[in-house]
């Protein structure tokens, strides 16, 4: 790779594992980490270049992309569904001025632009299973909102100004490496943890609530994939739809009991967070994703389950011994 990449929100829960699967591909000095914060000693910000910078101040990001001929920005930073109901007016503010300052950008420096959406962008008179590629999105959360229109916001600049911009809807995504970040399906990550420390949790959604689901690895492929993916065979890019699986909190429980077989859970629901699960899909339709750039996921529940259980009791091992 000739031109840099860089990564924004490259501390978060995606941008941390991407921003390290970027480097181990392309090379540690062509992908650039940029965040808000600093945090020595996570390896997102110690394993390669890191600049520190806001979205919503363009003049640091054109500083950046002139100097170090970037060609492709992975666009990450964002507030998470739960998080952005707590303050809408904070949400809006990074999810769409924010975006629009990096389109703007790539638009000057002809960049190749990734903007993951989510689950989020549908609401309740969407069809919940096997929610299609292009259906009604009326969401009704201000995360939804931002991500509905960044996806518009996306493909006017590509109609518009060619700007290569491209996207998927995320669904929940699961990690052993950051924790929980503030999204309605964050349960699915703590649930894992509480397995091992505790070998009991306490789930925050009913029992019987669908959501889609995806294993990290999966996910930051999918980013990769697609950005990589041959442009004449994308009829659509911001966003498609990708998926693994459609769990409930009771099937990843009796997932993990396969593995610790004393591992038990109650619930104590979270009307907010309860109300967002009920106005997603249950599971969506990502045959465009596997037709146009030949997406496929590789873990299933009951492989994500071993693989996050053995990766975790490493890592909190490892953090005992550390302490």
């Amino acid at each position: 790779m000739k031109e840099k990449v860089i990564v924004t929100g490259a501390l978060g829960q995606i941008g941390s594992e991407l921003t390290m699967a970027l480097r181990e591909k392309y090379g540690y000095d062509q992908v650039i980490a940029s965040d808000i914060r600093s945090m020595p000693g996570l390896p997102a910000f110690e394993s390669g270049p890191f600049v520190s910078a806001d979205v919503n101040d363009p003049a640091q990001f054109d500083h950046v992309l002139r100097t170090n001929k970037v060609g492709t920005i992975y666009h990450l930073a964002a507030l998470l569904s739960h998080v952005a109901e707590q303050n809408p007016q904070r949400a809006w503010h990074i999810n769409m001025a924010g975006l629009f300052n990096i389109l703007e950008l790539a638009r000057e420096y002809k960049c190749q632009v990734f903007t993951p959406s989510s689950i989020g962008a549908f609401g309740r008179s969407t069809p919940q299973d096997k929610t299609p590629q292009d259906t009604i999105q009326r969401p009704s959360t201000m995360y939804g909102v931002t991500k509905v229109a960044g996806e518009l916001l996306c493909d006017y600049y590509f109609k518009r100004f060619g700007v290569d911009t491209r996207g998927v809807r995320y669904p929940g995504l699961i990690s052993y490496v950051a924790p929980p970040g503030g999204g309605t399906t964050d349960y699915a990550v703590d649930i894992y943890y509480q397995a091992i420390v505790k070998k009991r949790y306490t789930c925050f959604l009913k029992e019987g609530t669908y959501l889609d689901m995806m294993y990290m690895p999966d996910a930051l492929r999918a980013a990769i994939e697609l950005m990589e993916a041959d442009p004449s065979r994308l009829k659509h890019r911001n966003a498609f739809n990708v998926t693994s699986m459609s769990i409930a909190p009771e099937d990843i429980m009796h997932s993990i009991q396969k593995y610790i077989p004393d591992f038990s859970m109650d619930y104590r629901i979270d009307p907010v967070r309860q109300d967002i699960a009920e106005s997603w899909p249950n599971s969506m339709d990502d045959s465009a994703a596997r037709d146009e750039w030949g997406f496929s996921p590789r873990y299933n529940l009951d492989s994500m389950t071993q693989d996050m259980l053995d990766k975790l009791k490493r890592k909190l091992t490892k953090a005992d011994h550390e302490n």
